[in-house]
């Protein structure tokens, strides 16, 4: 069994959070890892219900705020489809994962967990009339 660090960084490399998953098997795809993350971080808000979310992606009907998205109430969210938005945005570029020090390109690329045991997410801000 595995233990993943999923961290997320700035574009410039700073740290903004990580956490650690134990138990996992050896190897895993990049769209499962991904939707265990969202899966992990939409438990973590829905055991403590309120109106921010820190995740990965944007739930729907929420504003972007610094690290995070304000809900305009406190709600639950459904892992399923935030994994969902987060597979789309993945391929869409909203964000990139390095595994190790590889960048990871297709959500079907198989990651061993025994040798890249960190997950370095890092989401790309639009730009304003760019």
């Amino acid at each position: 069994m595995a233990t993943v660090t999923f961290r997320d960084e700035t574009a410039t490399g700073k740290p903004v959070t990580e956490w650690e998953v134990a138990g996992l098997p050896e190897r895993m795809t990049v769209r499962e890892l991904i939707r265990l993350r969202v899966r992990e971080e939409v438990a973590r808000h829905n055991a403590r219900t309120s109106d921010r979310f820190d995740g990965l992606v944007r739930p729907d009907d929420a504003e972007a705020e610094l690290n995070g998205y304000r809900l305009r109430e406190p709600r639950r969210i459904d892992w399923e489809h935030q994994a969902e938005i987060a597979e789309r945005a993945f391929l869409a570029n909203g964000f990139f994962v390095l595994a190790g020090e590889h960048q990871v390109e297709d959500l079907d690329e198989v990651v061993d967990l025994t040798a890249d045991s960190d997950l370095v997410f890092i989401k790309l801000v639009a730009l304003v009339g760019g």
